[in-house]
């Protein structure tokens, strides 16, 4: 039997949407103010919550634009600022009358800024630093005034230099301290050292300028500033200029070429925030989420080139690279510690991103697990591939060695396709609404699951942590509110309650030949638990909440700017599952045994930790309090190295149909073997197999895989 669902082709993340909102023909020949008129009818005719566009508004894109093209505060006087005051509260009036007077004094003016800075870094490197002198650099851009001089200026540089350049300088001195005697190494002094320190900084930030920010063209600034207006209606409401557009497009094909890791800028960092499953760096294990990537070296040159302050950009340019080419990467660790890591780039394999599947005896009982990196789906052929149909193919084979229990792990997948996770939860429960979608001033569509065939109706946890988002929420919160799986993991998700659509500027402009506009991505509708209740910003709570080392970020959408607010609609009509009678007994236990668990204490602690090192903003320039600081955190971070040394007596192994195929693929024998080491340390899934044990000591399994009348 079909499902019917009226979302064949609607993605949770994406949607590819017509402009039938749209009856404006759009012929400005000036491409700039063509893109501001374009993209501003569609902001405020399709955005779910569009904002109005007044003085407010201005003053939020003058403030968030000048952070955007200056966040170090190192370029512009507090003379600019004063001049650009003036347009403070008539940005709004410009966007209307199609003026981007605003855009271009500050253009010009930041371009003269950049020239002035090259002149003035050169002559900061070109004086000695004096590392015993007792000062500190405050890396709290936010608090600092811009500067009301060229002295205050260079005295800026001066110090966010000195900083920079201690990383150099420590370096070069522990080389020498570990170079081996009979090594071939030339004994510098520190006055040397230090003077080598400084030409290779200089090196570094001139090839940052000459090969990146002269390398902006005017039309690379103006997207900057145009997404300054956009992301004021939400955070994911973006403009993609035809490159990045190009870019994109091939992201979503699953062909990621590089490292295989998602980065994210805050502030002057360049941070880690997701590793790809079976990419070059999760199969390193070196990198981790939270790591910041200072500096970044080519296999083919002597020298790193620092990242620090970079726009994200131009270090996705200098980090990624052709297949089998290394990188080398130096990385301050969420530790505090400072790492150089080789990562040869790979082409990240696709099947990696799917469905897979291990099984676990505990205690004379076989368990089920499945990992689900993404919903994934090929809408040009849905029936050819979708997570749902891998994940419903999973169980079966799982079934067929005797699964008593199913975990479901959805740690750190970020979403997907809508019409997959809808299939999936159906696989769980015999009918009945899965979530509720709303657009602005239209009824809600509650998005079902109409066939009555269950593949598994027994005991069902799922994992889940703050990276968990979109679709993931869904799945979570819908098998919650049915009390149909419990789920652990973190004190809430990621929160992201909102569904975007693609729209192709092309589209929406008449006779316009001088190339490509782009597209812009717009928040359209909003997501409803089937209890009425948004996860926007409150994400899905855990039943049982477990500590993590990211408890302590603030990585959810919630600290993102600008987010959509939280909110409830009517409530679907749904019934509890009927198949557990000790869901909340089961949930009691698994948390008072959580309570007493050490290795969750000490990821706790380790969390806390962590956030305080990353809090840090007055940095001493002093190279005996820095080193002295270096040490202090590598010596506090010992204490967490019993985290990774955890083990649990479970052995997963893969399944019959995996092993036949490891014969011929020794790769993805490897592949297995790394997860299944990785599941049998770690403390979340010991905990969600507890749990599974706990309901099946009461429950007995009923005929899967059959339809109910």
């Amino acid at each position: 039997m079909k499902r019917n669902y009226n979302i064949l082709i609607l993605m949770l993340l994406l949607a590819f949407a017509s402009c039938s909102f749209t009856t404006k023909t759009f012929s400005d020949p000036n491409k700039d103010k063509l893109l501001i008129q374009a993209i501003t009818y569609v902001l405020e005719r399709g955005h779910f919550d569009p904002k109005e566009i007044n003085d407010e508004f201005s003053i939020e894109v003058y403030s968030d634009y000048l952070e955007q093209i200056d966040p170090l505060k190192q370029y512009f006087y507090e003379s600019d600022i004063k001049e650009f005051e003036h347009y403070k509260t008539e940005i709004d009036d410009q966007l209307k009358a199609l003026d981007i007077s605003f855009f271009n004094l500050t253009h010009e003016r930041l371009m003269q800024r950049i020239e002035e800075a090259k002149v003035i870094y050169k002559e900061v490197l070109d004086t000695p630093f004096d590392y015993s002198v007792d000062e500190v650099f405050n890396s709290d851009y936010e608090a600092l005034d811009f500067v009301s001089s060229k002295k205050e200026m260079k005295e800026r540089w001066r110090q966010r230099l000195k900083y920079t350049n201690l990383a150099n300088y420590d370096d070069l001195i522990n080389a020498q301290e570990s170079a081996d005697e009979n090594d071939d190494v030339e004994k510098k002094s520190l006055e040397e050292i230090e003077v080598a320190s400084r030409k290779e900084t200089l090196k570094t930030i001139d090839i940052y300028y000459n090969d990146y920010i002269d390398d902006m063209e005017r039309k690379d600034w103006f997207v900057v500033f145009i997404n300054a207006i956009t992301q004021e209606f939400d955070p994911h409401t973006t403009y993609f200029a035809p490159e990045d557009k190009e870019v994109f497009n091939q992201g979503m094909s699953g062909k990621l070429e590089g490292i295989g890791a998602r980065l994210q800028k805050r502030m002057d960092n360049i941070k880690i925030v997701e590793l790809i499953s079976g990419g070059p760096a999760w199969r390193g294990k070196e990198l981790e989420v939270g790591d910041i990537i200072q500096k970044v070296r080519q296999e083919d040159e002597k020298e790193a080139v620092s990242i620090i302050g970079m726009r994200i950009d131009d270090a996705i340019k200098l980090i990624k690279g052709p297949k089998g080419t290394n990188v080398y990467l130096t990385v301050k660790k969420v530790d505090g510690t400072i790492e150089v890591i080789k990562i040869t780039r790979d082409i990240v394999e696709l099947e990696e991103t799917h469905a897979k599947s291990s099984i676990v005896t505990k205690n004379d009982k076989r368990f089920g697990v499945i990992n689900l990196p993404k919903f994934y789906a090929d809408f040009e052929d849905y029936q050819k591939l979708n997570a749902a149909s891998d994940v419903k193919k999973e169980i079966e084979r799982l079934k067929e060695e005797g699964m008593e229990g199913l975990v479901l792990d959805l740690r750190g997948n970020g979403g997907g396709s809508l019409q997959t996770v809808v299939e999936m939860a159906g696989l769980f429960i015999e009918q009945g609404p899965i979530v509720q979608v709303r657009s602005t001033d239209e009824p809600k569509e509650v998005l079902k699951d109409t066939d009555k065939s269950i593949v598994w109706d027994g005991p069902l946890v799922i994992l889940v942590n703050e990276f968990s988002a979109s679709a993931s929420e869904i799945l979570a919160a819908a098998m919650q509110d049915y009390k149909r799986a419990i789920v652990i993991g973190s004190k809430q998700t990621y929160g992201k309650g909102t569904v975007q659509s693609f729209f192709d500027l092309n589209r929406m402009v008449r006779n316009y030949k001088d190339g490509d506009l782009g597209a812009l991505k717009v928040t359209r509708q909003k997501y409803y638990r089937i209890n009425g209740g948004s996860v926007q910003l409150e994400g899905v709570k855990s039943d049982v909440i477990v500590p993590d080392r990211y408890s302590f970020m603030d990585i959810g959408e919630k600290d993102q700017e600008n987010p959509l607010g939280w909110d409830e609609i009517d409530a679907a009509e749904f019934s509890f599952w009927e198949g557990y009678f000790d869901y909340d007994t089961t949930i009691k236990k698994s948390i008072e045994r959580m309570k007493d668990n050490s290795q969750l204490k000490l990821i706790e602690e380790n969390a806390k930790w962590v956030k305080t090192r990353m809090d840090e903003k007055q940095h001493p320039l002093n190279y005996s309090k820095y080193k002295s600081q270096l040490d202090l955190n590598e010596e506090e971070a010992k204490q967490f190295d019993e985290i990774s040394n955890y083990q649990t007596n479970l052995t997963f192994e893969s399944l019959p149909y995996e092993k036949r195929l490891f014969e011929k693929d020794t790769v993805l024998k490897d592949k297995r073997i790394r997860w299944h080491e990785s599941l049998s340390k770690d403390v979340y899934m010991e905990e969600a197999l507890n749990v599974l044990e706990d309901l099946k000591m009461s429950y007995s399994i009923k005929k899967v895989a059959t339809v109910k009348d």
